[in-house]
């Protein structure tokens, strides 16, 4: 799976480049794609979870994914 260019991701990759091969590896590559749910439903679940967790800084990246994936800003809101 290509993994969209993500300008923080990118700041760190020379620093951990482990840990970001890893994120793009295993949460997007693997979890992210597993058939059980749709990337819609697991967009929506992502940013709730988000929202509770107070991790704003990770919003608007996942806003965009969500909209991409099927989501409303209706449903969003």
């Amino acid at each position: 799976m290509a993994v969209k260019p993500n300008p923080s991701r990118e700041a760190v990759r020379a620093v951990v480049p482990r840990m970001i091969q890893l994120s793009e590896d295993v949460i997007y590559g693997d979890i992210w794609e597993r058939p059980n749910m749709s990337k819609r439903d697991r967009s929506l679940f992502v940013i709730a979870a988000l929202i509770a967790t107070y991790r704003p800084e990770q919003l608007k990246g996942h806003i965009g994914r969500g909209l991409d994936n099927g989501l409303t800003k209706d449903e969003i809101a």
